[in-house]
């Protein structure tokens, strides 16, 4: 492995090793207006930021998955702590669902633990989730290491020179393979279990 290639590996996981999420601990108890959910998003969610001038939710996102009923209307332009958790599940979702995938996926959630007393909170299943995604961390970064390492091995022939530059369009290719297959994948299960995908395109029953 030559010492760009290894440093470049190294970048990577630090970046991997530096992602943060929102603590539910952190969203204040009081409702907040559109500014100051904007501010918060992009003051917590700056390890996720390719650029630091980037916009990670604008008010005109908000309003629009308000529109599209993939988040929750305010209550007098004041938005709740579940408010601010739906728009965190929205922001990861965005990169590789649509609005219709997302409104399939979040809604029946939303629906039912959405500013409720059930026992099961909002927060519970923000929690829940993060401590299983903080689990399997260590497996994917394995993944991604394991990646880098057989794309390593490619290009035997090709002259020395170029070796290191396909190489690495090797490696982007199998880490946008891995994206493309469990997009595909996402996107059948919400087709096969989301409640309102399954009455979508069944015919009438004919009037007796």
């Amino acid at each position: 492995m030559h010492s760009e290639s290894r440093e470049t590996l190294t970048a990577m996981m630090k970046a991997f090793s530096e992602l943060d999420y929102v603590d539910p601990a952190d969203i204040p108890d009081i409702d907040l207006y559109v500014d100051q959910v904007t501010t918060f998003i992009d003051s917590h969610l700056q390890s996720v930021k390719r650029s630091p001038d980037d916009k990670l939710l604008t008010k005109t996102m908000i309003n629009n998955y308000t529109k599209n009923h993939v988040l929750p209307s305010p209550e007098k332009k004041k938005y709740s702590k579940d408010h601010l958790l739906t728009l965190i599940f929205i922001y990861y979702f965005k990169s590789f669902l649509s609005i219709k995938d997302i409104q399939s996926l979040l809604g029946p959630i939303t629906d039912k633990y959405f500013g409720t007393d059930s026992d099961v909170s909002f927060s519970d299943i923000y929690k829940e989730l993060v401590t299983m995604e903080n689990t399997i961390s260590k497996s994917l970064l394995k993944d991604i290491v394991n990646k880098y390492n057989i794309t390593r091995k490619t290009f035997a022939d090709a002259p020395e020179e170029d070796q290191e530059s396909l190489q690495d369009f090797a490696f982007i290719c199998m880490l946008s393979f891995d994206v493309y297959v469990k997009r595909i994948l996402i996107e059948k299960y919400i087709d096969l279990t989301a409640p309102n995908q399954k009455t979508e395109g069944k015919e009438k029953e004919p009037k007796k």
